[in-house]
């Protein structure tokens, strides 16, 4: 018998409450007593068990708490609608996270640890900039590209990592995201440390850089970008879960925990290394393309390492190899900062923290991923 759907419905009622309540909390105080009335209720429920109904309907009724996702998503932005932060701290959410469903495919699935994704999105957000200032390419299409761009440039540094293992792989991708922000604060043409200007985003003659109204409803222009954010998210998600639950995500799997057994029973280590690869760059690219044309504005200093520290931050905090985890840990990691402004210089020192706690005592995040299961109606004893 499948899990009932309504104390999942109820967790995502709540969650979308305290989304609302904490975006709409003015000062710091009012802040600060939403997050510990979030955090006492949390510890209540996990102390009482009401967690355990909504964790199973996450489980079993994945499909139905989708869409309630998806649905409390709606009523957030709908709240604010004509109010432009909120719904610029949802967009950004969105993007980040996904970036981040390209760093589960290749650090939760194939262990390929990626500390180069700032870059990956720098790549995208510049082929952007470039398509749009010097190209009459649909701004649809140029998302696309910027996602082939950074897979491109991916498959050249597919072979130093091909090549190395572990500790010395990240290393690779650590110094090509140094490397990467030098040559943008050197190269004039793409407009060194002052960085490039974007125009609007116009898809079919919709320009997104204005307001709009709906039945006499004043809307902010940034729910335009949210929209098209969102249906980037899903199209994500649903190919991440897919790609997970299939042979291929099994193969990535098998080369995560042991590369040497998994060559011996005839998994090719590194075809699937180059597939997680090139994969989860295209999705950076693609939201940096996206992110470009939101802010208006790009430079160097967007694609620091301190960047990438952060993405690989939100898959720790939430859970390695947990899609869900990481849109909660992406939620907290870039609106946190923006609200508690006293915490803004600091964050670095805040998200180093949290790592360690987290790695200390809950080593697999906020919401650890789920054990597979490969058998229909199989369940663990």
């Amino acid at each position: 018998m499948s899990a009932p759907l309504w104390p999942g419905a109820i967790a995502a009622g709540l969650v979308t409450a305290l989304g609302i309540a904490f975006m709409w909390a003015e000062n710091e105080w009012e802040v600060v007593a939403v997050l510990v009335a979030a955090a006492v209720g949390a510890v209540v429920a996990r102390r009482t068990g009401w967690l355990e109904p909504a964790a199973r309907a996450f489980r079993e009724r994945e499909s139905a708490m989708n869409r309630l996702a998806i649905l409390g998503l709606f009523v957030f932005v709908a709240f604010f609608h004509d109010d432009h932060f909120p719904l610029l701290m949802a967009g950004t959410v969105l993007i980040y996270f996904l970036v981040c469903l390209g760093l589960t495919i290749q650090f939760g699935y194939a262990g390929m640890v990626n500390f180069a994704a700032a870059a990956f999105l720098g790549v995208g957000c510049y082929t952007a900039a470039v398509l749009t200032a010097h190209t009459a390419i649909p701004h649809l299409l140029v998302l696309a590209i910027g996602g082939a761009v950074a897979a491109l440039v991916g498959s050249i540094l597919i072979l130093p990592v091909l090549r190395t293992r572990g500790h010395y792989s990240a290393v690779v991708t650590i110094a090509f995201v140094l490397l990467f922000k030098t040559f943008l604060e050197v190269n004039d043409t793409l407009g060194g440390p002052q960085g490039l200007k974007l125009p609007s985003m116009q898809v079919l003659g919709w320009t997104f850089n204005e307001n709009f109204s709906v039945a006499g409803v004043e809307v902010s222009f940034y729910m335009s970008y949210v929209l098209v954010a969102l249906a980037l998210v899903i199209a994500a998600f649903a190919l991440t879960r897919r790609l997970e639950r299939s042979w291929i995500g099994l193969s990535l799997d098998a080369v995560r925990l042991d590369e040497t057994a998994a060559a011996c029973f005839g998994v090719h280590i590194a075809r699937w290394k180059i597939v997680a690869f090139t994969l989860g760059n295209f999705m950076a690219g693609v939201a940096g393309a996206l992110y470009a044309l939101m802010l208006g504005f790009i430079a160097p200093t967007n694609f620091t390492f301190g960047d990438s520290l952060i993405m690989v931050s939100i898959i720790l905090l939430g859970g390695i190899g947990n899609p869900w985890g990481a849109a909660l840990a992406a939620a907290i990691v870039v609106v946190l900062p923006e609200k508690l402004q006293l915490i803004q210089e600091y964050r670095f020192l805040l998200f180093a923290a949290l790592v360690i706690l987290v790695l200390l005592y809950r080593p697999g995040g906020l919401l650890p991923r789920q054990l597979r299961v490969y058998l229909p109606g199989w369940k663990p004893r």
